[in-house]
């Protein structure tokens, strides 16, 4: 009986940390403020742009480009407790109105009407995610990543800011081929 509860503690410990490094895949390092900035430009966000940011943080892009653009955010976040800052964050600028935060893992999450798909995830993470973007977001749609980029899927556009890459492509009508 001893032996077959310490088989199922240490069974459940391990599906909890298996879980635990799920949740953990990327640790929350916020965009420096030019970063966002030359990002947004970059995608050419306008006020008909409805924005997804792949693991928002504090919420700082697409509070952004609600404020400065009058763009719709959505931020898509695993970690509650950033959610809940970044919706303090986006009553505090005045465009709580303008944007919504979900909690949720970002290969299971729909993010069809994305014009614009942000993110500052890992290179692993980008490479995992590029054939989630590429199947399911419609041709035209504009994708800005600070720091990683998408393997060999060459950006239309790079820039340096203050020391950070940032990289952008546009949704081909037919992806590219990966070798």
């Amino acid at each position: 009986m001893r032996y077959t509860t310490l088989l199922i503690t240490t069974l459940l410990a391990g599906i909890v940390h298996a879980q635990n490094i799920v949740s953990i895949d990327v640790p929350y390092v916020p965009t420096p403020e030019p970063v966002v900035e030359k990002m947004l430009e970059m995608a050419r966000v306008g006020p008909d742009d409805v924005i997804y940011d792949l693991g928002s943080g504090d919420g700082r892009i697409v509070i952004a480009a609600a404020k400065k653009y009058g763009a719709r955010g959505i931020g898509v976040e695993i970690d509650p407790q950033m959610i809940s800052e970044a919706r303090d964050n986006a009553r505090a600028a005045g465009v709580a109105h303008r944007v919504e935060f979900r909690e949720g893992n970002l290969f299971e999450m729909d993010f069809k009407d994305a014009t614009v798909v942000t993110l500052y995830l890992q290179r692993p993470l980008n490479l995992r995610l590029r054939p989630k973007l590429l199947r399911e977001l419609k041709p035209g749609t504009r994708i800005v990543s600070h720091s990683f980029d998408m393997g060999d899927w060459a950006p239309q556009e790079t820039a340096r800011v203050e020391g950070h890459n940032i990289y952008y492509w546009v949704v081909p009508e037919s992806p590219p081929e990966s070798r």
